[in-house]
């Protein structure tokens, strides 16, 4: 009876010292940090991934340590332009000093709403003191570095430093969108008309060119060719004078073949020409003498 009671009172002490060393021992997972409370206030901060002791009336807080987002809702900004701008941005940040963020913001979602207001707040400040062209093509990088910057100070008093800060759109607003288009729309179509006068006056210059050309070089191929025609009826005549020259009679028969050739062709032309007419003197002679030795 007394063993029973003894190992009841043993069994009763090893389960009352599992559960007192549960209460004091905890552990702290690589992605995270945690803070060590004492009735609601701080006593300790762990780092360090691993198993660590706390006393029983000790409460333990875990916090992330890794790179977290902010999502921010997209809203508008006035450039210095006086554009409106609707700027959809987001933000990644670390808790760098978990006691000071636990002391400041206290909790995960109490950061974010935090954060959203500061991120606000820069771009309006950063985004407000640039034009459209540079929010939206030029500056872009530059400006959204400045926005983290501020940022970045504003939230050392929270422990989280701000790792970094982009803009994921930055547009006009629906009503101004259609504006704009048309007024792009309007430009384009004005610089499509210019560029068509522009290539209608240079083709109506290429093409007087080109009739001047062609005027000049028919002028210069008709005075070329009368030229070398007058050249070759030169030619031909002091050819004719030369063989005249030489041999009359036969220069004679020669002219008299071309005479008869474009007389007797058949066409609706009619010749009435006496039989001993001096056209045919060369029928009944082939030289040509016969007929006028006739009389004789």
């Amino acid at each position: 009876m007394r063993l029973n009671l003894a190992g009841g009172l043993v069994a009763v002490v090893v389960l009352v010292a599992l559960v007192i060393a549960y209460m004091m021992l905890f552990s702290v997972h690589q992605t995270r940090q945690a803070i060590v409370l004492s009735f609601g206030e701080p006593v300790n901060v762990v780092t360090e991934p691993g198993l660590h002791w706390k006393y029983p009336w000790h409460s333990v807080i875990h916090v992330d340590k890794r790179i977290l987002d902010l999502e921010n809702p997209a809203q508008e900004v006035i450039a210095s332009d006086q554009k409106r701008l609707v700027v959809d941005a987001f933000a990644r940040y670390r808790i760098k000093d978990v006691l000071r963020f636990y002391q400041s913001v206290g909790s995960i979602n109490a950061a974010n709403m935090q954060l959203s207001i500061l991120l606000n707040s820069a771009l309006r400040r950063v985004l407000g003191e640039a034009t459209l062209t540079h929010v939206v093509r030029d500056e872009r990088a530059q400006l959204m570095a400045r926005v983290r910057d501020q940022l970045d100070t504003e939230t050392q008093a929270f422990g989280i430093e701000v790792v970094d800060v982009r803009i994921r759109r930055a547009d006009l607003p629906d009503e101004n969108s259609q504006a704009v288009y048309e007024r792009m729309k309007t430009e384009r179509q004005r610089e499509a008309t210019e560029i068509r006068e522009q290539g209608k006056q240079r083709g109506q210059e290429i093409r007087a060119r080109a009739d001047r050309d062609v005027t000049v070089l028919i002028a210069d191929a008709t005075a070329t060719a009368e030229r070398v025609r007058g050249e070759g009826d030169g030619e031909r005549n002091r050819i004719f004078a030369d063989a005249f020259g030489r041999d009359p009679e036969f220069f004679a028969f020669y002219r008299a073949m071309q005479a008869y050739e474009a007389a007797l062709r058949s066409n609706d032309t009619r010749l009435l020409l006496r039989p001993d007419s001096e056209f045919f003197r060369f029928f009944g002679d082939p030289t040509g003498k016969a007929r006028n030795a006739a009389p004789k």
